[in-house]
């Protein structure tokens, strides 16, 4: 199976977050059909992804950190050029 062809199930805490009038598009996710760690992107309205280099035992991990990155570096820190998250 190739990466195309890798389907993905997506945690019920991805979607639309919207701060500070920015929106973002919020994907936890993790190969179907398996109990891998999970994975946290953020797109934002331009199409530019931010992905954690770090992956997540649980999709309630992954949200956590997301919410913890708004916190401390506000929404409008997805709006640069596409990066990986070291955290």
């Amino acid at each position: 199976m190739t990466d195309s062809d890798q389907q993905f199930e997506f945690s019920e805490l991805s979607g639309e977050f919207v701060d500070d009038d920015v929106t973002v598009f919020l994907r936890i996710y993790r190969p179907a059909g398996t109990n891998l760690d999970w994975t946290l992107e953020v797109l934002d309205a331009e199409g530019n992804t931010t992905v954690w280099n770090d992956s997540f035992d649980t999709d309630r991990d992954a949200f956590e950190e997301f919410l913890a990155t708004v916190q401390r570096d506000g929404i409008r820190s997805f709006l640069d050029e596409p990066v990986q998250k070291l955290h």
